[in-house]
């Protein structure tokens, strides 16, 4: 079944004959051009690739405008980062989610997949990299490749992706090219599995300013160092990608087969799932059916079709072999799952995911705070949003303990604080454990995760990392100084041992260096270090927190709270001084007298309390803590909130742990 191209030059011909202005010449085109129906050769299905912040969606902002599927004078013409549309994604400044959108060029219709580029989400790129033809990957200048920029690289060369590789950020101080692409060089030599994948086209951009060159071009310097570039473009781009990117294989003459790679929900038409057609063609009202991994089927019809056209959906009647649609006409669809024509069911592999590394337990709300701010607070109602999560989120599971207790499991902290904020955002309060790692059994013994750990930091700075890695029994790989005094350290540590490193150095290096990670390997279990933090201190009383009481409060350890918050007893307050746990009284009032105050003593100079934030409150609380959370606070507590409950919780442990020595056990 083939459809006809429409060619430009008709179209001018056409809007020439009825006089308009060829100013308006683009802007009809995009629009007739959005309603065609293209034939399979040509589509032209990438992915953008890369590791965290080396300029994926701001390289995706560029397509979008320069094509014009945006207006001059509609707002996301003036937007960056179009793509991260949620308000988690630009408020921390990275993609979470898988994205795709498309672009007209000439006459081919480039359908594009913005991934994320941090290794806790890289569930996501392995999730929708069977969409794609091809890749982009980006690197930057500066940093060259990194832990993430080798994990998406493999996925890809390892679907048999042709690769356009794009040197970005070439305008930045310290960009170092030649470094970058030699580096590049290096890592399609150790990944390729075949000669023609190191056979790969090289582009320079400045992403920001929507510029690609085809070669290194010559730029000028000023007195403060910065750099100047020829004017361009994102042309080079676009022809490189029509040129070198294959279109979809196209068998549109047999029975329509596609996996689903994403799903979506419409107030209208509820579910959408998403997929590449990979064989036969789409048409409204076909008869389907849906295959799952586990077997299962369902049965249904197709009553709507989209295509991506910008940011917003298009209907169609139909759509080609190879095209990227979302349809809805299934009550249930599942990620991973086939979707065939009821005459020819044949299942297609399942998507590979790598196993999560962490878990956390999240169960219903239960301090003496508990109801007050939210509007989910039933196991039920967690469980149910728990259950929708997981029909998404390809790389989390879901372990339900008894009729409460609910165990999420994830790709790392971040991962898993994302979930958590996203809940509470949508009005659901509970309350989480510590995140503690997963074992794993190999060959009759128990394994841990272990993984690479990369940092840069100042010169200044390097005691701090050593002393911090060497608490934590980090084996040190290699360490290079730069001509820039910049440290670079690579180290292997265990997941367990990793666990609050991030906010630890970032608090001794001023916020300088710059931490990833990657997964290495499953090792067998090493040693772990000792809990590094103080002990802390633990409320007493229940009531409002007074200043008089918080002045010598605060000479104990640093607070978590302030004068006028509401507080019960087993809630954390603050950090001890010493290593210990500490009980104090943080609602006692000014005794009352008939004395005249004088105004020196009223006048409490209290020091800014800590504030706890997710990421701070996850890797601070410990195995016999918890963290509350609420639409609108994060509280820190202990899981027996009176010293008497906590008393027996730790004589029933030394009981366990004397049985077991006696046992043997340990």
């Amino acid at each position: 079944m083939e459809y006809p191209i429409v060619k430009v030059v008709l179209v001018k011909t056409i809007l020439s004959v009825f006089s308009i202005p060829k100013t308006s010449y683009i802007y009809v085109i995009t629009d007739i051009i959005e309603f065609m129906q293209f034939q399979t050769d040509k589509i032209r299905n990438i992915a953008i690739i890369a590791h965290v912040d080396h300029g994926k969606t701001t390289l995706v902002d560029a397509f979008l405008k320069q094509t014009k599927t945006f207006r001059e004078n509609e707002v996301a013409f003036s937007q960056t980062t179009i793509m991260d549309s949620n308000d988690l994604e630009r408020e921390r400044g990275i993609t979470i989610l898988a994205k795709n959108t498309s672009v007209f060029f000439k006459d081919y219709k480039i359908n594009i997949i913005d991934t994320p580029g941090h290794s806790d989400f890289g569930g996501e790129v392995e999730r929708v990299l069977n969409m794609a033809d091809g890749a982009i990957l980006v690197v930057d200048a500066q940093e060259g490749t990194m832990p993430q920029t080798r994990f998406v690289l493999k996925n890809a060369l390892d679907l048999g992706l042709k690769i356009i590789v794009v040197i970005n950020k070439i305008d930045k101080r310290f960009a170092d090219v030649k470094r970058a692409t030699d580096k590049i060089h290096d890592l399609f030599l150790d990944l390729a599995t075949d000669d023609d994948q190191l056979n790969f086209p090289v582009l320079y951009a400045i992403a920001r300013d929507g510029k690609v060159f085809l070669e290194m071009p010559e730029c000028t310097e000023d007195p403060n160092g910065d750099k100047h570039f020829p004017d361009g473009d994102i042309k080079p781009l676009l022809e490189k990608v029509i040129e070198f990117i294959p279109s979809p294989s196209n068998q549109s003459e047999g029975t329509l087969q596609m996996q689903i790679t994403n799903l979506e929900y419409d107030t209208h038409l509820g579910n959408l799932f998403l997929g590449k057609v990979i064989r036969g063609v789409v048409k409204l009202g076909q008869g389907i059916t849906m295959i799952g991994v586990d077997g299962s089927k369902e049965i249904g019809r197709i009553s709507k079709i989209y295509l991506s056209k910008g940011l917003a959906r298009e209907s169609v009647e139909d759509a080609v072999c190879g095209e990227i649609v979302s349809i809805s006409g299934l009550k249930n669809p599942k990620v991973g799952s086939t979707v065939c024509e009821s005459s020819n069911i044949e299942v297609l592999p399942d998507i590979k995911i790598s196993e999560p590394s962490l878990k956390i337990k999240i169960e219903p709300n239960t301090s003496p705070l508990a109801g007050r701010d939210g509007k989910f607070v039933t196991s039920r109602q967690i469980l149910e949003r728990l259950n929708k999560e997981m029909l998404t989120n390809v790389a989390m599971k879901l372990e339900v303990k008894g009729e409460s207790e609910f165990i999420v499991s994830g790709r790392g902290e971040l991962h898993l604080g994302i979930l958590i904020e996203k809940l509470r955002r949508e009005g659901y309060e509970f309350q989480v454990s510590k995140p503690e790692v997963i074992y794993k059994e190999i060959d009759g013994k128990v394994h841990e995760p272990e993984e690479k750990v990369y940092i840069d930091v100042p010169n200044e700075f390097t005691g701090a990392i050593t002393t911090e890695l060497a608490t934590r029994s980090a084996e040190l790989q290699s360490m290079e100084l730069d001509d820039k005094n910049i440290y670079h350290f690579e180290y292997l540590v265990t997941t367990e041992n990793l666990l609050g490193l991030r906010s630890a150095l970032l608090t001794n290096t001023k916020g300088t260096a710059v931490i990833n990670t990657f997964f290495n390997s499953y090792v067998p279990v090493k040693v772990h270090s000792k809990k590094t933090r103080k002990g802390v201190l633990i409320s007493s009383e229940s009531g409002k927190a007074f200043d008089y009481a918080l002045e010598f409060t605060q000479e104990r350890g640093a607070l978590f709270i302030k004068g006028q918050d509401e507080i019960y007893e087993g809630m954390i307050v603050g950090i001890n001084k010493f290593d210990q746990d500490m009980e104090v009284n943080p609602c006692k009032e000014r005794h009352k007298t008939g004395v005249r105050i004088s105004h020196i003593d009223i006048d409490v100079p209290l020091i800014t309390p800590i504030e706890v934030n997710l990421d701070f409150a996850l890797t601070f609380i410990e195995k016999d803590e918890l963290l509350e959370v609420t639409p609108t606070a994060l509280r820190l507590r202990k899981k027996y909130l009176t010293k008497t409950q906590r008393d027996v919780s730790k004589r029933g442990s030394k009981t366990i742990i004397a049985q077991q020595i006696l046992e043997g056990k340990q």
